[in-house]
């Protein structure tokens, strides 16, 4: 069975900074892409930033010059380093990944998510 987890939540002061793991398990042959969304109390849930195997990378606005994401497909590990975090960052931040299985079949999976919290 192929899943994400994600994991490096917690509390953190304003301008501080948080690194998210998500690891992947099971029979993967490769993970194609990764995205981390954010979900705050009462909104929506929202992309934060994407990654491919290519290395190519997006990000929200807000992340944006404060958030790197990267990915390392041999570890089957991803990661958010979060950086000069602000309230509004608030969250549970939620792993998906888009995995290429060895049974043939491609698996876009979430993680349970892991809470941010951001306050002084």
């Amino acid at each position: 069975q192929v899943q994400v987890v994600e994991s490096g939540g917690g509390f953190v002061q304003p301008g501080g900074s948080l690194t998210l793991s998500c690891a992947a398990s099971g029979s993967i042959t490769t993970i194609a892409a990764m995205a981390w969304y954010r979900q705050a109390p009462g909104k929506q849930r929202e992309l934060v930033a994407t990654i491919n195997n290519g290395g190519g990378t997006d990000f929200a606005e807000s992340a944006k010059g404060r958030f790197t994401i990267s990915l390392d497909n041999p570890a089957k590990m991803g990661s958010l380093h979060l950086s000069s975090l602000k309230p509004e960052d608030t969250g549970v931040y939620y792993c998906n990944g888009k995995i290429y299985g060895t049974d043939l079949d491609w698996h876009h999976l979430w993680g349970q998510g892991t809470q941010v919290t951001v306050s002084s």
